[in-house]
């Protein structure tokens, strides 16, 4: 069961270095044991469970993938703060803290850097109709600022107070970033300083959330060990800068960032309003496709979206209809007799995309086979056998989504198209297809929760 921590200050933090180096000294390192010991904190772009309640998250997916090359298991302890997680070091009875946190000379002093995995950029945020907002350091003061507690936020904004007094804030002990972005969504506060990676996930599913200004250079997320702890800190900076370490990086960044494209402010407002008004009428019978196919009801009604915007008497100038837009000849194939049925369509949609999964190799490793499901429901089987037979044949990986990104948009290349067996399509397409449906999935889920 995850283990809860009381937090302490930076300042308190200093005091107990003594302790640290002590507990540290006492905590067999998992070379020995075969555990890793890692203390996060729930959030976005840390470690959270999905609606199967399985874990997942950007260090999540590091922490596995390093304690998988090494042979040791993961036992995590879930914290509700960075202030939690700093006292977890300091207590030295974890290994190595992996919750997004930001490598700074201050924190280097009191524990022992590990390797960094994320660029990121610290951003002032507040509601987009708080005109006008602060464009630049010197229109700050005067502010409402509210930051999460013994974070590298107060130290920006302290650095920035000495340039431009007046500059204030708050240290809320008890909110996470992300709760502090909500309520700043909400107006219950001003404005905000968040990691730039934290703002672009949460920007989706508040669309009000603006922007105002970047506070700071480009800054490295990465973990922290306790102090003393520098041979574990060694062996995870050689997995991370390794050939395997960087693959592991590249499956993250894919997985949780690259798909995210730029913000569409009317678009997500209007979703989010969907989500309220139209979803509920529909959400049981994606429930129930779910349970008849095995294909997620987030990723259907996401689908669904792309497709018609839940609108049961969608019709496209092409003569697709209904809620997941499926053509005639489809709809017959699949025994669905009026498309513009919604319960009919969206059981024959979530039928003919677990077909198009099921025609796929097994070995093509998920969500790289789901994404290209998805990219067969839009372009259709026949244009993504071509293109991955030219992935096979630029030396491409054909099972790789992120190759296939790149090899898709050649099926409308006249230099490529006339060599496959289907001939020219529209191949970019599905890969502006499925990151949308990728973006709305990841607003829609918590519908489902």
């Amino acid at each position: 069961m995850p283990i809860l921590l009381a937090g302490c200050s930076e300042a308190e933090l200093e005091t107990d270095m003594e302790n640290q180096q002590a507990a540290s000294e006492e905590l067999a390192p998992p070379s020995e044991t075969g555990v890793l010991k890692v203390a996060t904190r729930n959030g976005s772009t840390t470690y959270y469970l999905d609606r199967h309640e399985n874990p997942v998250g950007p260090e999540y997916a590091l922490i596995s993938d390093y304690a998988a090359a090494r042979g040791w298991q993961v036992e995590w302890t879930m914290l509700d703060s960075t202030s939690e997680v700093l006292d977890s070091l300091a207590s030295g009875d974890t290994h190595l803290a992996a919750a997004g946190l930001t490598h700074l000379p201050s924190r280097d002093e009191l524990f022992t850097r590990g390797p960094a995995h994320t660029e990121i950029t610290e951003q002032l945020v507040c509601h987009r109709d708080a005109r006008p907002l602060p464009r630049k350091p010197e229109a700050i003061p005067g502010t409402e600022i509210v930051i999460t507690a013994d974070s590298s936020y107060a130290e920006t904004l302290r650095k920035l107070g000495e340039k431009h007094p007046g500059i204030e804030f708050t240290e809320d002990p008890d909110r996470t970033t992300e709760i502090i972005l909500s309520a700043v969504a909400e107006q219950q506060i001003g404005c905000t300083v968040a990691d730039s990676n934290i703002v672009q996930v949460m920007r989706r599913h508040f669309p009000h959330l603006e922007v105002a200004m970047t506070l700071t250079d480009g800054r490295n997320l990465g973990w922290y060990l306790p102090a003393g702890s520098e041979n574990l800190a060694s062996d995870a900076h050689e997995w991370m800068n390794s050939v395997e370490g960087d693959e592991a990086i590249g499956r993250m960044e894919n997985r949780y960032y690259a798909y995210i494209g730029d913000f569409d402010f009317v678009d997500l407002r209007a979703l989010n309003r969907r989500i309220d008004n139209r979803l509920p009428q529909f959400i049981d019978h994606f429930l129930e496709a779910e349970a008849k196919t095995g294909v997620p009801a987030d990723l259907l009604a996401a689908l669904s979206y792309q497709e018609s915007h839940w609108d049961p008497k969608a019709k496209s100038p092409t003569g697709v209809r209904g809620i997941m837009m499926l053509t005639q000849r489809t709809a017959e194939s699949l025994g669905v007799n009026n498309r513009l049925d919604p319960v009919a369509a969206i059981d024959g949609g979530a039928r003919y995309l677990a077909d198009r999964h099921r025609r796929l190799p097994e070995t093509i490793p998920e969500p790289d086979r789901t994404f290209l499901a998805l990219a067969s429901y839009n372009i259709g089987r026949g244009h993504l056998l071509d293109a991955r037979q030219l992935a096979r044949d630029l030396g491409k990986n054909p099972d790789s989504w992120e190759d296939m990104v790149q090899v898709l948009p050649l099926k409308a290349d006249k230099r490529y198209y006339p060599s496959t067996r289907y001939g020219y399509a529209r191949g970019y397409e599905p890969v502006h297809y499925v990151q949308r449906i990728r973006n709305y999935r990841d607003v829609i889920r918590p519908a489902f929760d």
